[in-house]
């Protein structure tokens, strides 16, 4: 039987504790790094971070525009990039934002989440802002499988707020609530974690957003906002609460810019406060 995604994150979180690396090649990282601008470049960055994180840290994001600006060779960067994450045992997220309706969000979920497609990841990001419906068949593609999907419920940019807290015509209910309620309506892990997540910015108001802990308790959560945009490890649980245990608290620039040579004693450091943080 597969192991759902749920089941993996949770047995990698207690593992290696909530730090989610992000891989993100733009152009000032690659200089800094001594990297061409060019394909080569991606790849050779995206493999280091591999390396670097391996045996470290949960999961790594690979954020699939820095890949995809370099047209069909960064397309073939990143394929190598996903698959020596998953070789070296990291959860791989693919940081690509697909939304759009029926068989053509079944398309996108053949291209991430189908076991031995070239972009296979563990996980994919996905927004919901045709309706939460239809997103459907992407997540009853992946979760037989054992992949899964973070949905933007209540993201960290500031401009996303006043659509995401916007009120539904249902009393009470945000957007983000409402995006939250139907896909995780979806999803059929029964107890434990589930795999189909949200990504909830670590810097946000959740009570703003109508997002409670009873609500997101047995979901995962992609956290952006710590690091470089202001959260702090000693933030996670102060900010989610009794929800801590399940998020992955994802970091880039702040790890990133410490160059090659520093990285991964970077990660190691970094890592360890988070799981100080977890009492791990």
């Amino acid at each position: 039987m597969t192991v759902g995604f749920g089941s993996r994150l949770r047995a990698a979180l207690d593992e290696h504790g909530p730090l989610c690396v992000g891989v993100d090649p733009h152009a000032a990282l690659l200089d800094a790094w001594g990297l061409p601008q060019s394909a080569d470049g991606v790849r050779a960055f995206g493999l280091a971070v591999v390396d670097a994180a391996a045996s470290r840290v949960a999961a790594i994001k690979p954020q699939v525009a820095f890949f995809e600006r370099f047209g069909s060779a960064g397309l073939a960067a990143l394929e190598d990039v996903l698959a020596a994450g998953r070789a070296a045992g990291l959860l791989v997220i693919a940081d690509a934002k697909r939304g759009d309706i029926g068989t053509t969000m079944a398309g996108y979920a053949q291209a991430w989440l189908a076991p031995g497609a070239p972009l296979e990841a563990d996980a994919l990001t996905i927004s919901p802002y045709l309706g939460g419906g239809s997103l459907a068949d992407a997540i009853t593609q992946a979760l037989p499988h054992g992949k899964g999907v973070f949905v933007l419920a209540a993201t960290s940019n500031p401009d996303g707020a006043g659509l995401q807290q916007a009120r539904t015509d249902t009393p009470g209910e945000t957007v983000a609530l409402r995006v939250t309620r139907e896909v995780t309506a979806l999803d059929v892990a029964g107890a434990g974690l589930g795999s189909v997540g949200l990504v909830v910015g670590a810097t946000i108001d959740r009570a703003a957003f109508a997002l409670d802990d009873d609500t997101l308790r047995t979901v995962p959560l992609l956290a952006p906002g710590f690091g470089a945009q202001g959260a702090t490890p000693a933030d996670l649980r102060t900010r989610f609460g009794t929800l801590a245990g399940n998020v992955l608290a994802s970091e880039s620039r702040s790890i990133l810019s410490a160059g090659p040579d520093r990285i991964a004693a970077t990660i190691e450091e970094r890592a360890a406060r988070y799981q100080e943080v977890m009492g791990g």
